[in-house]
């Protein structure tokens, strides 16, 4: 025992004694020199972790190992969160790396399907964020950590600012298994406003000439809503927020979703919901929250990060957000998932394919999206032991009398933007399973997860069907004009409104033509502008938009 930690204690410090040299004896490294000093501290096949988060990328970390020389680095296993640039599948296309575990894959996802597809990377797994996580700290502890941090000071301490996100876990995962840590920084400054990130977790600090990239993820424009989003997000309200009582809740990224947002100071309020629904959020500072926070909804938001523009409002509502004595948001990706699967109600979201039993997948043809963190928020957390109301009535509905039950809701349109449906016999999943050599297809959410599933047609109550074959009638119920939709019976559906296990819009008291923008509490960018009192700062690319 002894020996292998000698062994390991010695191998870190050559490499420690390489990136010193490069570092004229000091933590910090030039940046012209980021990748000699990747080359000197990582060594074929390592284990890598690159901070690729879903907002901030440590963008000049992957770009100098993206230019490594392959014959001194090659064999890679890089374990990330998410790909978001291309130099993450560069590192693949150059031989430098050849394993990929991962989480999500967003704007990479149709390259990445490429590269499994012409067997230029393995894949370990699709992991959702927690999965990762616990990986990192149990068997896939990273050789050497790539991270990004707004500052450092010269003894290494580093301060995250809003954006901390995965940062803490991956250097934590990192540091106390003897390997490498490597961040760049916006800045080198003599005093930091906090320390996030101690300095002894952090090997090298590498100021770049740029700041670190970062998007505005979250941002929804509210003039991009359209009519059939408002009538889905009333649909919601109506069959799910209203009669569970949700107040602790996670909402996924999506126009939908940003439409319940945007009606509950109006909708929701004229049904005398204000103080009843959606006062606790486990939810990154989507702007489309402003008009319910202003209308008192809100009483608050833990973040699993910032949101680019919306840094001077959440400092002035500190009774709202999780704010420092630096006065800045402290997010955490690792505990806001963890709070989203055991102490929110309710998780709501979107997918891009669901089949005949509730299972749902973004993994579809061409495109290997992964999954965030929806497997763990879409979840019943069966450990789960504090009870509300909302968790009680919904175990009762599900026919248990022992347990309570999550609320899991798919909010999707019968038919994806390109005309695809979003309803299929078989998901694209159990092919690609079979392409890229997984054991099992990879599903996001399984069906027996999913309570509710609402499209621009109606509400399909799965908590209340006791066989598959009232599941899988509810789902064709509300498919709407599609082969799956068309596969059901119109005494089949009858009989499922009967019962309440499929709701349309009238069964809620809902008038569809009801459903129009004038209902939204922002019709645009500017609107929330002003119901922040000038405090949201939009990027620019949103200040261009146009109605849609």
């Amino acid at each position: 025992m002894a020996t292998t930690s000698n062994q390991h204690t010695n191998n870190r410090s050559a490499r420690l004694a390489r990136a010193a040299a490069l570092c004229d004896g000091g933590k910090i490294c030039p940046p012209e020199r980021t990748t000699q000093l990747l080359e000197a501290v990582i060594e074929p096949g390592d284990r890598v972790a690159i901070e690729g988060d879903n907002q901030k990328q440590a963008d000049w970390l992957a770009t100098a190992l993206a230019n490594a020389d392959p014959a001194r680095l090659h064999d890679l296993h890089m374990v990330q969160s998410v790909l978001a640039l291309p130099d993450h599948l560069a590192v693949f296309e150059r031989g430098i790396a050849n394993r990929l575990d991962f989480s999500f894959a967003g704007p990479q996802s149709r390259k990445l399907a490429e590269l499994v597809e012409r067997g230029a990377l393995t894949i370990g797994a699709i992991h959702t964020y927690l999965e990762l996580y616990a990986r990192l700290l149990v068997d896939l502890p990273p050789r050497v950590a790539l991270v990004v941090a707004d500052k450092a000071d010269r003894d290494g301490n580093l301060y995250t600012g809003p954006n901390t996100e995965d940062t803490p876990t991956i250097v934590e995962a990192t540091a106390f298994r003897g390997g490498i840590v490597v961040a760049q920084v916006n800045e080198i400054v003599d005093r930091l406003p906090r320390v996030d990130i101690p300095g002894g977790w952090v090997d090298v600090v590498i100021p770049t000439p740029k700041p670190y990239a970062i998007e505005p993820l979250f941002t929804r424009d509210p003039a991009k809503i359209r009519e059939d989003k408002i009538l889905m997000a009333m649909m919601a309200i109506a069959a799910v927020y209203e009669p569970y009582e949700i107040r602790r809740l996670n909402h996924g990224i999506g126009y939908a979703t940003a439409a319940i947002e945007l009606i509950l100071p109006t909708f929701a309020a004229a049904r005398g919901l204000k103080g009843k629904v959606a006062t606790h959020f486990v939810l990154n500072p989507h702007p489309t929250l402003i008009p319910a926070i202003e209308a008192g909804f809100v009483e608050s938001v833990m973040c699993f990060g910032s949101e680019l523009g919306m840094e001077r409002y959440v400092a002035e509502h500190a009774d709202i957000f999780p704010v420092g004595a630096d006065g800045n948001l402290r997010s955490n990706r690792a505990l806001a998932q963890v709070a989203g699967q055991y102490a929110c109600d309710l998780f709501i979201g979107a997918t891009l394919q669901i089949d005949a039993l509730g299972n749902s997948s973004t993994a579809t043809k061409g495109r290997i999206a992964g999954f965030g963190g929806a497997p763990n928020m879409g979840a019943d957390a069966r450990g789960r032991r504090h009870t509300s109301p909302a968790w009680l009535r919904a175990g009762r509905d599900g026919g248990d009398t022992l347990r309570g039950r999550k609320l899991v809701v798919q909010m999707v349109e019968t038919r994806q933007p390109d005309g695809t449906p979003s309803f299929v016999e078989r998901l694209d999943a159990f092919d690609l399973a079979e392409s890229a050599g997984f054991a099992l297809p990879p599903v996001m959410i399984y069906g027996d997860d999913v309570t509710h599933v609402i499209t621009e047609v109606g509400v399909a109550n799965l908590l209340l069907c006791r066989s598959p074959a009232e599941r899988e009638g509810a789902l064709r119920a509300i498919a709407g004009n599609t082969d799956f939709g068309r596969a059901q019976s119109p005494e089949t559906t009858s009989d499922l409104r009967a019962r309440k296990i499929v709701m349309l819009p009238s069964d809620l008291g809902i008038d569809p033509s009801t459903a129009t923008r004038a209902l939204l509490s922002a019709q645009s960018i500017g609107d929330l502008v002003t119901s922040s009192s000038g405090l949201y700062t939009p990027p620019a690319k949103f200040l261009r938009t146009r109605a849609a």
